[in-house]
């Protein structure tokens, strides 16, 4: 065969192999992008307090959510809504919840799901004889039933613990779930279809990067990381999950800090703070004042965003 006849052949080879555009298209399965099921606004540790700087700066952050172009859903609050129940008095208490109160009754028009937090737990120790002591104040303030629940909603379900507990003292407070909640967690993730996606909301992180950030301390070449920054039981709670694959995302506050990890196949999201450096400042070290929002996807994929609401515009600390 000479060059000719050479080239001949491997031009009607080429065209052989061309497919038309319409018959390609319909060989190809279509492919949809997931839908949005759910737009929630992740709010933790607005420390609420009766001073103006904190009243007017979580009434400038609900507006801002609820002015969105997209309007979320929802708003999952992950504790600490007050500035401080642990070291305050009955009426201190009181009149940090009438504040929030308040301002759910007049500047928000959204649904919200409460966590409880450290800084909600009433722990003046000389009052532990009240009714109220401990998380009984913020359950009837958050009329809540029980400090960690689960329930579905849009194809997802949903997981809120409770992540403080009394250390062996009797005091407040430490990071876990304790015996009966890690029962109760086992039960419930044991009884979601596993092609339902989960979401779980604590409040102290489960899992984090930002705790050797926040001024930690270094004792003998060893980092020091506190029994309340982050669960202390996070490998027992690691191998819940990893017992079902649906588990793809969790969330919580605490640090005022922003951070992201992933650990084995599960994304664990800290999102900073509302009240930034406990009103004080806009910033805590790196992280602005903010909120997350999280949209969640019918495939189970989801997007945590950080939003800064511009807490600097309010002069925050002045």
């Amino acid at each position: 065969m000479n060059r000719r006849n050479l080239l001949k052949s491997f031009g009607l080879l080429a065209t052989s192999q061309i497919i038309p555009t319409q018959r390609l298209q319909a060989a190809l399965p279509e492919i949809s992008a997931p839908t949005r099921v759910l737009r929630i606004a992740h709010l933790t540790d607005i420390h609420l307090s009766n001073s103006k700087n904190a009243e007017e700066g979580l009434v400038h952050c609900l507006h801002h959510i609820q002015n969105l172009t997209i309007k979320p859903d929802i708003i999952f609050n992950g504790g600490d809504t007050i500035e401080d129940a642990l070291f305050k008095t009955k009426n201190q208490v009181k009149k940090q919840w009438d504040s929030w109160h308040n301002i759910i009754k007049n500047d928000c028009n959204l649904n919200v799901e409460n966590c409880i937090g450290n800084h909600d737990i009433w722990g003046l120790y000389t009052e532990r004889h009240d009714v109220l002591y401990g998380k009984n104040f913020a359950m009837e303030m958050m009329q809540m039933q029980t400090t960690y629940k689960s329930f579905d909603r849009n194809g997802w379900h949903f997981i809120f613990l409770d992540s403080t507990q009394k250390k062996k003292n009797g005091i407040w407070y430490t990071a876990n779930l304790g015996e009966e909640q890690t029962e109760w967690l086992k039960k419930d993730l044991a009884s979601v279809d596993k092609n339902t996606p989960v979401m779980v909301m604590s409040h102290i992180p489960i899992l984090c990067a930002n705790v050797f950030l926040d001024n930690v301390k270094i004792r003998s070449g060893k980092f020091q990381i506190p029994g309340s920054w982050m669960h202390s039981d996070v490998q027992d709670i690691v191998s819940i999950f990893n017992a079902h694959n649906n588990v793809k995302l969790c969330v919580s506050g605490h640090i005022h800090m922003l951070d992201k990890v992933q650990y084995n196949n599960v994304t664990y999201c800290c999102n900073g703070a509302v009240s930034g450096d406990w009103w004080k400042n806009n910033m805590y070290h790196e992280t602005p004042a903010g909120y997350a929002l999280i949209d969640l996807f019918d495939d189970g994929s989801f997007t945590n965003t950080y939003i800064n609401y511009n807490a600097s515009a309010l002069k925050v600390g002045d």
